[in-house]
Formats: structure tokens, C-alpha cells, sequence
């Protein structure tokens, strides 16, 4: 990943756990992250959020994640600590870039999430890295997290449990893997592969190209038209 750690000066890989996958409506419980600086982590980040007097998990989500209610009003934070202790991780980086797998779905929801803080200015710095879209282009379908840990031989060294800390742990060595098959991956900076059919889900980012993204891409995107 030598050509990431030569344009950026700070890498911060994260993930979130939600009540369910409608931006603006649906809130993130659980935010985790991972801050690099040249290939070392310097920073971590690992919290539940409370949700609000009077709301409650859906019943799938404890079952996906094993979250429950009384474990968020036992150990989750006021989103406001939880918006504070994301921003630090981005304040004093003068190259920052922003990963995550799927990182469309989890920039949706960070914004909404930054919104009613005032905090949405934190997302202007940095640039973007979608890591699904990389495997996209490296492993034919299906591409979900699990089965790019899987594809690249990582079961030993990762974790995918749909918990965010180890979710985007697991980002960082796939990052780390698919950098080692083919160091391409600024190629794919600010750029995202979108639904062949439905195209872009949730709002448009508008430092980021779209292009659609076929389930089995003979081009890399970043040289498709």
C-alpha cells in the first residue's frame, strides 16, 4: 500500500452497525475505526451509541449483530460523544482518507449522523476509498465482506461478525491483501462502482464519480468509460 502512505498522511478505515439500511430515518448504534499513518495504527476507535428515550432495537438486528437494548443503555455513549470522538480522529491530518467497505451505505449514514451536530464539515478534508468496489473488480459475485475474507485467506486473521471495530479491522487487511495482488488502489480513490441496475443508493457524494459496476467486470472500473 506504499502508494496510499505516499498521498495521504492519515488512512482511517471504519464501519458502522445501524437499525436497519434507510439513511435519515435509521440510526447507527455502533461506530468503529481504525487510524493509520504510514502502515502504523496510531488511533482506534470502538463505541455503542444509545438510542433515543423510547426507541428499541429491531429484533433482527440484536439477532445479526448481538446487540441488545439493555447492553446500549449499559455501555453506548450520547451520539454527540460518539459524533466528537469520530472527528478527532480526522482533526490535524492534512491528507486524510476515509475507507470502508461499502463505503457508500456508511458515508450515508455518517452524514446523517454529523448532520445534527454541525459536524459535516469534517467530511470535506478527506478523500474516499470504497474497498467493495476493489474487490468487485478483483472477485466475481457474491462480494459481501465475508466473502472477501474468505476469498483472500484471511479467516485466521479477521473477524466479521457485523461488529464495527472488527469489520473495519478486517477492512484494513483486505486493504492490505488486494494492495499486495495489485497495487492499484489510489486508482479507485473517489471513485465508486454503482448497481448495474439501480444505480446509486442514497444521496450522491459530489467529490465522487459513479460508474456502474457489472457484477463481472473484464476492465478495471477505473478505466471503463
Amino acid at each position: 500500500m506504499e502508494q496510499l502512505w505516499a498521498q495521504f498522511d492519515r488512512v482511517v478505515i471504519f464501519d458502522t452497525e445501524t437499525t436497519g439500511i434507510e439513511f435519515g430515518k435509521d440510526r447507527i448504534i455502533e461506530l468503529g475505526a481504525v487510524s493509520l499513518e504510514n502502515g502504523v495504527e496510531t488511533d482506534q476507535l470502538n463505541v455503542l451509541i444509545r438510542l433515543p428515550e423510547g426507541e428499541h432495537l429491531p429484533p433482527f438486528i440484536t439477532e445479526l449483530t448481538g446487540i441488545t437494548d439493555l447492553q446500549l443503555m449499559a455501555e453506548g455513549v450520547e451520539q454527540a460523544e460518539a459524533v466528537e470522538a469520530f472527528c478527532r480522529l480526522l482533526e490535524g491530518a492534512q491528507r486524510p482518507l476515509l475507507v470502508a467497505y461499502n463505503a457508500q451505505f456508511d458515508l450515508n449514514f455518517l452524514y446523517h449522523f454529523l448532520k445534527p451536530y454541525g459536524r459535516v464539515d469534517v467530511l470535506r478534508a478527506p478523500q474516499f476509498l470504497d474497498a467493495l468496489t476493489v474487490y468487485r473488480d478483483r472477485r466475481d459475485y457474491p462480494h459481501k465482506l465475508s466473502d472477501a475474507i474468505e476469498a483472500y485467506g484471511l479467516g485466521n486473521a479477521a473477524v466479521n461478525n457485523h461488529r464495527a471495530v472488527d469489520d473495519a479491522r478486517a477492512t484494513v487487511l483486505l486493504l492490505e491483501k488486494m494492495a499486495q495482488e495489485k497495487d492499484d488502489l489510489t486508482r479507485y480513490i473517489d471513485l465508486f462502482g454503482t448497481h448495474p441496475k439501480y444505480g446509486v443508493s442514497g444521496r450522491p457524494i459530489s467529490s465522487v464519480t459513479y460508474r456502474s459496476q457489472p457484477y463481472q467486470c473484464t476492465l478495471p472500473l477505473y478505466e471503463r468509460p
